[in-house]
């Protein structure tokens, strides 16, 4: 049982620097996509053929299903009296009670290096990339932390009040 919490634990760590350089990633793709968007549109063609890449901008019509929202909206109206009672059932809020897994190192502990490359490995990366990455994402990891030392938890359950388990999806 205590490997699975060590290796709880290096995920947990590791998921921090890589889910900041995922957003920033997220963030400077859409960046670049919308400002070379509008250097392609202002083009003759709308297209750019270069030597090693292109790009075009196209734009497609596409039936996209209805949002819950909307269709919600148009069954009000459709139905007021029903469309109020639905209304109603959204706008309930409904208490949960959260169930956490609280974990952490033990004083005067630290997870060894291979503690997290076997973490790494387990996302599907040799062990040969993870030994390579693993320095640099260490130290973002140790930047991007406050003190470590604090007990961390995850939600691994939810329950309405009268006891039962909620869907994972709500």
């Amino acid at each position: 049982m205590e490997q699975q919490i060590i290796a709880l634990i290096a995920r947990d760590r590791l998921e921090i620097p890589l889910s900041s350089m995922y957003q920033k990633i997220k963030k400077a793709k859409a960046k670049d996509a919308k400002g070379l968007a509008a250097l392609v549109k202002g083009l003759d063609g709308q297209e750019f053929e270069g030597t090693r890449a292109y790009a075009y901008v196209d734009r497609e019509d596409k039936d996209r299903a209805r949002g819950m929202k909307e269709a919600v909206s148009e069954f009000a109206q459709q139905f007021p009296d029903y469309g109020a009672i639905l209304l109603g059932k959204i706008t309930e809020k409904r208490k949960i009670a959260e169930e956490h897994l609280y974990f952490g190192v033990n004083t005067g502990c630290r997870l060894t290096t291979d503690d997290y490359i076997t973490a790494l490995q387990s996302t599907g990366l040799s062990e040969g990339t993870a030994r390579t990455m693993y320095p640099d994402l260490i130290n973002v990891s140790r930047k991007l932390a406050r003190e470590r030392e604090e007990e961390r938890s995850t939600i691994v359950g939810k329950y309405a009040v009268d006891g039962k388990t909620l869907n994972e999806e709500e």
